[in-house]
């Protein structure tokens, strides 16, 4: 077994959706970022990787490189599943926690959970989606962006 932490931040924009765990949230502001911003995804695929000591997202999914422009961060951790796949791993379970003033995130964690389930191949009941706030203290506080954080434990692929 391995165990690995990823760790995501993005400030809130103007016109851009809100989208975290691959779900669509309603909000006035979104994430700004290469892709569609999805700090929970992210996050997620930074502790993947790290686990399997494959790098980080950044030298798989480059920022820089135009090919990953409003890409869906699902579709990137459905490759760094991939990834891990050739390496001998499979997800064995994920905690992850979004670190947000606004907007409540419970109404939305269980269609996160299924989201990044079904495209990690894993029960969702291996899965789980905490949000927190920081009682209005510093740039989360200040509704200026939204942090997740994410560990992942691997298993060794039968």
């Amino acid at each position: 077994m391995r165990v690995g932490l990823g760790y995501d931040v993005h400030p809130l924009v103007p016109g851009r959706p809100l989208v975290l765990g691959g779900v669509t949230i309603p909000h006035s502001l979104g994430l700004a970022g290469q892709s569609d911003g999805d700090v929970l995804t992210h996050a997620v695929i930074d502790a993947m990787l790290g686990a399997a000591a494959l790098g980080d997202i950044g030298t798989h999914f480059p920022s820089a490189d135009p090919q990953y422009s409003g890409i869906s961060s699902l579709v990137l951790l459905a490759r760094a599943r991939d990834l891990l796949t050739v390496a001998g791993w499979r997800v064995g379970n994920l905690d992850a926690t979004i670190v947000a003033e606004q907007p409540k995130m419970a109404p939305y964690a269980l269609r996160m959970r299924q989201a990044l389930g079904a495209c990690l191949g894993v029960d969702v009941r291996s899965i789980s989606v905490k949000a927190t706030t920081t009682d209005r203290l510093g740039f989360v506080g200040r509704g200026e962006g939204i942090a997740a954080h994410a560990v992942v434990a691997l298993e060794p692929v039968p």
